[in-house]
C-alpha cells in the first residue's frame, strides 16, 4: 500500500496542471463594470448623473450623487490647480450620498471638462476667472436643486475658491467647510520648507540638504516662487510624507484609484491631467503667494478640517487663523492620522464629521430629508 501511494502521488506530480480560467477583472473596462454595478444608486428618489454645463464661456462637466435629493447640496471645490477629485468619488466619497446630494467638478483644464472643452487659452487660467467660474457653479448648484442655501467645501487651492465664496456671498452658503484650508500662503511655505530641511538633516540626505539650499531663501519677500523651486520643495516634502502621513512620496493610492473610477472613459483618464502643466507654470506661483489671513469675519458658519501632519498646506497656519477669525459659529476637527489627503486617509471619520457638524445646520433651516 505505501507503494501504491508513493506511485501515485509521483504520477500526480507529473501529470500536467489543470488550466483554470482566470479570475479576473482582466481589462479596466470588467473593474469599471464592477465597481459602477456597486455604487448603483436606484433610490426613486435619487440620482446618479454626470452632466456638462456651461461655466465661464466653455463647457464644464459635474457629477452628482445624491440618494434623496431632498438632502442638502455639498459642492466639492477640488485641489491643485489642476488635481481632479471627481474620478476618487469611488474610493473615498461612499456614504456621503446617503445624508447629501454630493456634486463633484471638474475645473477648466482638468479632468473631464478638458475632454469637454480642451484646454484653455492661457489668458483664462488665472484665479479670477476660477472664482468666477466657482460662482457660476454655486448659482447653478442652487437653481439645478431649487435649494436656497448649499455647502461648500473647498480642498487645498479650492479652499481658496471656497472662502473668498464664503467672505463673498455668505447668503448663498449653509456653511464653508475648509479642508487643508489656505490661509497665509507665503507663510506656510515657508514652515514647509524648514520641515522639509530638517527631516532632510536629521536623515542625513545630502541630495535633499542640496536641493533645498539651492532654492534658499524660500518664499522670502514679496515675489512669487518659481515653480521649479515649488516643485523641489513638494518632492522633498512628499518624501518625508509631509503631504499624506507616512506614505512616503504622496497620496500615490489616489492615482491608482483615478484608473478606476466609473465617471471617468478611457479618454478621460488620459486627459486626466493633460492640462494641468499650463495651469501650474500660469497660476501656482501666485495661489501659494496669496494671503487670505487678512479674512477676519465671516458671515456663515466655518467648519475647518484639518491633517494633523498636514505640512504641504500648513495646518498650524490654518489653526492660527482659526483662532483670530470671527464667524456666527466656528468648530475645528482634527484628523489625527491625517496629512494633505484627508479624504482618502480618514474618509471614515470624515463622513460622520459631515454629518455630525454640518448637516444639522441645514436641518435646522428645513433642508433635507426626514430622518427615518
Amino acid at each position: 500500500m505505501r507503494w501504491f501511494a508513493l506511485s501515485f502521488a509521483a504520477l500526480v506530480a507529473a501529470s500536467p496542471a489543470v488550466t483554470q480560467p482566470p479570475v479576473g477583472p482582466n481589462s479596466r473596462a470588467e473593474a469599471v463594470k464592477i465597481i459602477a454595478g456597486l455604487r448603483e444608486i436606484v433610490s426613486p428618489t435619487g440620482l446618479q448623473a454626470t452632466e456638462t454645463i456651461p461655466i465661464g464661456g466653455i463647457q464644464q462637466v459635474v457629477s452628482i450623487r445624491s440618494q434623496d435629493l431632498r438632502n442638502p447640496v455639498i459642492l466639492y471645490l477640488h485641489g491643485g490647480p489642476g488635481f481632479i477629485e471627481m474620478p476618487l468619488d469611488w474610493w473615498w466619497n461612499r456614504g456621503w450620498d446617503e445624508y447629501f446630494t454630493v456634486v463633484q467638478w471638474d475645473q477648466r483644464n482638468a479632468g473631464k471638462t478638458y475632454s469637454a472643452s480642451g484646454p484653455s487659452p492661457t489668458a483664462t487660467l488665472t484665479p479670477e476667472r476660477y472664482q468666477r467660474d466657482a460662482e457660476e457653479v454655486v448659482q447653478w448648484a442652487r437653481r439645478r436643486f431649487g435649494k436656497r442655501r448649499i455647502f461648500v467645501i473647498g480642498h487645498s487651492w479650492g479652499s481658496i475658491l471656497g472662502l473668498r465664496l464664503a467672505a463673498q456671498h455668505p447668503d448663498w452658503l449653509h456653511a464653508y467647510i475648509g479642508m487643508g484650508q489656505a490661509t497665509n500662503g507665503p507663510e506656510s511655505e515657508r514652515r514647509g520648507w524648514a520641515w522639509t530641511m530638517a527631516q532632510a538633516k536629521a536623515d542625513h540626505n545630502e541630495e535633499a540638504i542640496r536641493a533645498l539650499q539651492a532654492i534658499a531663501p524660500y518664499a522670502e519677500g514679496t515675489a512669487p516662487v518659481p515653480v521649479p523651486a515649488i516643485l523641489t520643495q513638494r518632492t522633498w516634502l512628499g518624501h518625508y510624507g509631509g503631504a499624506a502621513w507616512r506614505r512616503p512620496g504622496g497620496g500615490a493610492f489616489e492615482g491608482a484609484a483615478i484608473k478606476l473610477a466609473p465617471e471617468y472613459s478611457d479618454e478621460d483618464v488620459r486627459n486626466a491631467f493633460k492640462g494641468q502643466p499650463a495651469v501650474t507654470n500660469a497660476m501656482l506661483p501666485q495661489i501659494l503667494a496669496t494671503d487670505l489671513s487678512t479674512i477676519r469675519t465671516l458671515q456663515v458658519p466655518l467648519i475647518l478640517l484639518l491633517g494633523r501632519h498636514d505640512i504641504n498646506v500648513s495646518s498650524n497656519v490654518a489653526k492660527e487663523w482659526f483662532d483670530q477669525v470671527r464667524a456666527p459659529s466656528k468648530t475645528l476637527i482634527w484628523f489625527e492620522r491625517s496629512g494633505h489627503h484627508i479624504t482618502s486617509e480618514e474618509p471614515g471619520k470624515l463622513l460622520t464629521s459631515l454629518v455630525r457638524y454640518a448637516r444639522p445646520i441645514a436641518i435646522a433651516a428645513g433642508d433635507g430629508a426626514p430622518e427615518e
